[in-house]
């Protein structure tokens, strides 16, 4: 029998982070889970969608960026199909040790994107305070 999707220890993690994020919620469907801010998508956890083998994390990014990403470093990221050509990347976890410091720059950056400018204040002042959470920065 197979492991529920929300039983998956990287999207327990995934959580973890993006629920430290202001009025951040997670949806979660079969194949994969989605965080908003205000009914705002910000990120995606894909884990075999579509059955195409890949886990990873989807984000919004700035302009140009995800394919700058994906052009770098095409075993690490890569252009989700639909949301690719909208300006998201996806981040493989399923390649080695994961950077969950990374992890939590690209969902924070993605949920800064999506969210109002009165959510994105609190998250900045909370780095400026010190007040930003601390996970280590790799496991596998």
């Amino acid at each position: 029998m197979m492991r529920a999707l929300s039983d998956d220890p990287r999207l327990v993690r995934i959580t973890q982070i993006c629920q430290s994020l202001p009025e951040a919620v997670r949806v979660v469907h079969t194949d994969y889970a989605e965080f908003r801010v205000r009914k705002k998508l910000f990120a995606y956890f894909l884990s075999n969608h579509n059955e195409d083998g890949i886990v990873s994390i989807c984000c919004k990014s700035e302009l140009g960026e995800n394919v700058d990403r994906a052009n770098r470093e095409p075993r690490r990221f890569y252009l989700p199909r639909y949301i690719g050509k909208k300006g998201w990347f996806g981040l493989r976890l399923d390649h080695g040790p994961i950077n969950w410091r990374e992890v939590e720059n690209v969902l924070e950056l993605s949920y800064c994107l999506a969210a109002p400018k009165t959510l994105v204040k609190v998250v900045h002042s909370r780095e400026t305070d010190g007040h930003a959470k601390a996970h280590p920065q790799t496991d596998g």
